[in-house]
């Protein structure tokens, strides 16, 4: 298990062009997956018994000059591709986005800025003061048991005025959906042809613009399955002949979904589909409409009846049926799981990272002041600003590729490591076990293996951090 670990992270060493920059990736790495707390960095250091002399060093890694957030994402999809059980639905793999928001409180740390809180959770708070991160995955597992295997976070909102003082950074400047759909066309470039599934917030004219755009212009093609909200309007397609003189019309009569579950309510079709996992009878109808202001672009509709819940799902791809689309939405819901995850096993987001060149916080700002960040007008400050967020952004794919990591462990040795199911649960797995049950097993674990592994790049790296030189397995296991 540590050589597959091992294996995996040495594909990561061309990102970096210092050999000290790539030894801390590999503790970092590592520290995230058997950490025992999320009380920031200094957990690496406690559970893996690092010298303390070493923590600014490892501090000094996530704004170093010798990586870059792009290399690493392309390295953990090359590693992605290579190692794990992609699954495909229809001959196409299954990239699911969403959005994620993370409360902040800090006041020198960019990105942080007020987010409207959508979640219906009593104990969340309307608004909070925090960073908003746009996070891409892809469905892999086996028929046993599937993961959302994180591809890449970034940060998404509260960046633009940065990212505004280098023209090379234009496309961190765009919308969110616009940048999630430029996620999903680089992942399809290493993958192939995808079907992206997204929450009903990205259905928009700037998001189906750059999907045709990229469809025409790259050898992937990208497609969407995602849901519309239920006071959505379309057209249906216009006359084919326009009587007298003028411009042909780019639409026809307007259609209001919504009152579609009543007036035509006896041309529903009912089915049996499987959705999370349960077999459900649902019905639904088919219908191919115009949508979006000004772009008028053909879309596959699916309005659906599941008891007394009313749903509308919505398609690029006009050869999908009904209840294939159905099925592939099904599927969204385990990006949630992953973030849970990130949170709680993880803790990808317990950053702690914040530069005294930031303006402060401005919790009173109203909407329409200019940003703060535009009266900073002196490099070596822009500079540190820029290296604090690519500290957050670097502590965060380290923990993406952490996560992705563990999910790949338990899909692999579920079946080989009898060790993996070494404790109590009330409901244990059959099959595959859980991320935290593979955390468990390392934290418990990890010295004893490193003790049997000493021959490894991974086992010299962490031993030349720490204090003294690892206790042999006999008196570990004691």
């Amino acid at each position: 298990m540590l050589k597959f670990i091992n294996e995996i992270l040495s594909a990561f060493r061309s990102c970096f062009s210092r050999a000290a920059a790539y030894e801390w990736f590999v503790v970092i790495v590592v520290g995230l997956m058997v950490r025992s707390d999320h009380l920031g960095a200094t957990s690496i250091v406690r559970d893996l018994a690092l010298d303390p002399r070493h923590y600014e060093s490892m501090l000094h890694f996530f704004r170093s000059s010798a990586w870059s957030l792009k290399s690493l994402q392309r390295a953990w999809y090359e590693v992605v591709n290579r190692h794990a059980p992609i699954v495909r639905y229809l001959g196409r793999v299954l990239l699911v986005s969403d959005g994620m928001k993370k409360s902040k409180e800090a006041k020198y740390m960019p990105g942080v800025k007020k987010l409207h809180q959508e979640s219906e959770n009593s104990s969340k708070g309307e608004y909070i003061f925090g960073h908003f991160f746009g996070a891409i995955g892809m469905l892999a597992g086996t028929a046993e048991k599937w993961f959302c295997l994180p591809l890449f976070l970034n940060l998404q909102d509260g960046v633009k005025a940065i990212f505004g003082w280098d023209d090379s950074s234009e496309e961190r400047q765009a919308s969110h959906v616009v940048q999630v759909i430029n996620q999903a066309f680089t992942a399809a470039g290493i993958f192939g042809r995808a079907l992206l599934l997204l929450d009903r917030y990205y259905l928009s004219v700037p998001a189906l613009q750059r999907l045709a755009e990229g469809n025409r212009s790259l050898t992937s093609v990208v497609h969407i399955v995602t849901r519309a909200k239920m006071n959505v309007v379309a057209y249906e397609p216009p006359a084919a002949k326009k009587p007298g003189r003028g411009r042909p019309p780019k639409k026809g009569k307007m259609v209001k979904l919504a009152a579609l579950f009543q007036t035509r309510a006896a041309d529903f079709q009912t089915a049996k589909v499987t959705l999370y996992g349960n077999e459900e009878t649902v019905s639904f109808l088919r219908l191919d409409l115009l949508w979006g202001q000004g772009l008028y672009q053909k879309l596959r509709f699916v309005l659906v009846r599941q008891d007394e819940r009313l749903s509308i799902f919505v398609s690029t791809d006009l050869s999908l049926e009904p209840l294939q689309i159905l099925t592939a939405y099904g599927y969204r819901f385990k990006i949630e799981c992953t973030f849970r995850e990130m949170k709680q096993v993880i803790g990808a987001f317990g950053y702690r990272f914040w530069s005294s060149a930031m303006p402060k916080l401005n919790r009173y700002r109203r909407k329409g002041e200019p940003d703060p960040l535009e009266r900073v007008t002196d490099e070596q400050q822009r500079k540190r600003i820029r290296l604090t967020l690519q500290a957050i952004e670097g502590f965060v794919m380290c923990s993406v590729i952490a996560t992705g990591l563990v999910q790949l462990i338990a899909l692999r040795f579920s079946g080989q490591k009898p060790g993996l199911f070494f404790r109590y649960l009330r409901t244990p797995s059959k099959s595959i076990v859980s991320e935290a049950t593979v955390v468990a097993y390392f934290r418990k674990s990890i010295f004893s293996l490193f003790a049997q592994n000493s021959q490894l790049s991974l086992t010299q790296i962490i031993r030349s951090k720490q204090k003294t030189a690892l206790p042999d397995a006999n008196s570990l296991a004691s």
